[in-house]
């Protein structure tokens, strides 16, 4: 299989990943923000879905959740950690 073939399976294979990742139902998940944060206050919220995958959204505007693969949540940890979001 040439390069090319392999790069258009992969993105195939992600592009459905992400499809079955925004079709699940995440009604009833359990939403957790950082600890010392209170309900009345805006914060980061994140959810743990199958596969290892997460949900995340602002407590301020909770209808907009986004959806990470484990790979995509792992490479923000890891970068987090790296501090390539540190702020100035």
């Amino acid at each position: 299989m040439s390069d090319a073939a392999q790069d258009q399976e992969l993105a195939a294979r992600k592009e459905r990943e992400k499809d079955e990742l925004y079709a699940l139902d995440i009604s009833g998940v359990e939403w957790l923000s950082a600890p010392g944060t209170s309900e009345d206050e805006e914060r980061v919220e994140i959810a743990h879905l199958p596969g290892g995958a997460v949900a995340m959204r602002s407590s301020a505007d909770p209808e907009t959740v986004l959806r990470y693969t484990e790979a995509e949540w792992r490479a923000f940890v890891l970068g987090a950690r790296d501090g390539e979001f540190d702020l100035a």
